[in-house]
């Protein structure tokens, strides 16, 4: 099945032919994939001389054979048909160039950038000039969309132009968007530090610490790509482009009326997060961990607090101390026997 996005003057089909293949990143494309690409030239003009076609740049030479093609797994296929129906802006490094246009990489996978998809790039160079600035874009970063995606052909083709379309679109997003709004958007991408949230146009950064009011060491353990969330606005740098964004602060904070809820010498259950030399901490509701100090875990002497907890334990613990304004709480399993 092919699949097309309708944006400006498209490249006469017959130019891309089999023009994917997933080899190792720094193996430069062989002869056929650029004569193939360039049968019929960019945008039906003649296509370069053969003794142009072989030659890329970007890549330095692996000795890995071009008839090496393992097969593309399908969740990358599928990744990418997602992207593209979306509608999404994505930002990928271009890893090399020949006169046609760029190629980009995204999860393993190479694209295509034809020239006359990029953006500030004049018609009227002169073939040098124009290889030359295809080559300085190697090493940069695009923001792209995917315009023509064929598994079957194995290819898929971007543009960088499409995404100016909506530039407008976008700053007049920014300028609508205030501290405290409530949105809702896509989830398009997760890193160690946090989530990027598509919200029609802008994307915005959920930073890890704004998932949730408990501990969230990845964001893939409360996110996953293509989900629908709904998010607060921290703050928004129009100037920069750039959204802050939280899904915790949609949720009470559980230390605002802890002491509601807890007194000292009460008894609780929790589960523990995390052990370190100095005790271990307990999460007693969600966002809410309390530290079991080393002398409060056990009677007796024991070399380390993991010769008495492990992460994952459910425990009972006495309250001992709480402390809302500096959000902590000190709790003891050696007393809970004890009055």
């Amino acid at each position: 099945m092919r699949y097309v996005y309708e944006v400006g003057v498209m490249e006469d089909e017959r130019t891309m032919g089999d023009v994917w293949e997933w080899i190792p990143a720094d193996t430069p494309p062989d002869e056929g994939y650029w004569e193939a690409l360039l049968r019929d030239g960019e945008n039906g003009r003649a296509a370069p001389a053969v003794n142009q076609v072989g030659l890329w740049w970007g890549f330095e030479t692996s000795g890995t054979p071009a008839s090496v093609r393992p097969v593309v797994p399908e969740d990358k296929w599928r990744e990418i048909r997602e992207a593209m129906e979306r509608g999404e802006v994505i930002e990928l490094p271009v890893v090399g160039c020949n006169r046609g246009g760029v190629l980009v990489e995204w999860n393993g996978l190479r694209g295509f950038v034809p020239a006359s998809h990029l953006v500030d790039l004049t018609p009227y160079m002169n073939g040098d000039e124009r290889l030359n600035e295809l080559r300085s874009r190697i090493g940069t970063r695009l923001r792209l969309k995917i315009i023509e995606l064929d598994p079957e052909q194995r290819r898929f083709v971007l543009s960088e132009r499409a995404t100016r379309l909506d530039e407008s679109r976008r700053q007049e997003l920014l300028d609508k968007l205030s501290p405290g709004d409530i949105c809702q958007g896509r989830v398009t991408n997760l890193c160690s530090f946090g989530a990027f949230v598509d919200l029609g146009g802008v994307e915005g950064l959920v930073h890890v610490s704004e998932l949730s009011w408990g501990r969230v060491d990845h964001p893939s353990d409360v996110l996953k790509p293509g989900q629908l969330v709904e998010v607060y606005v921290l703050d928004v740098d129009r100037q920069r482009g750039r959204v802050g964004l939280s899904i915790k602060r949609l949720q009470p904070d559980p230390w605002e009326f802890v002491e509601e809820r807890y007194q000292v010498g009460q008894i609780v259950e929790g589960v523990v997060t995390h052990v370190a030399d100095f005790g271990a901490f307990a999460q007693v509701e969600e966002g809410l961990e309390g530290l079991i100090h080393i002398s409060e875990l056990a009677e007796g002497n024991f070399l380390h607090p993991r010769n008495v907890v492990s992460e994952g334990d459910v425990v009972t613990a006495r309250v001992l101390s709480i402390d809302s304004e500096r959000r902590r709480m000190g709790l003891s399993l050696r007393q809970v026997g004890g009055k």
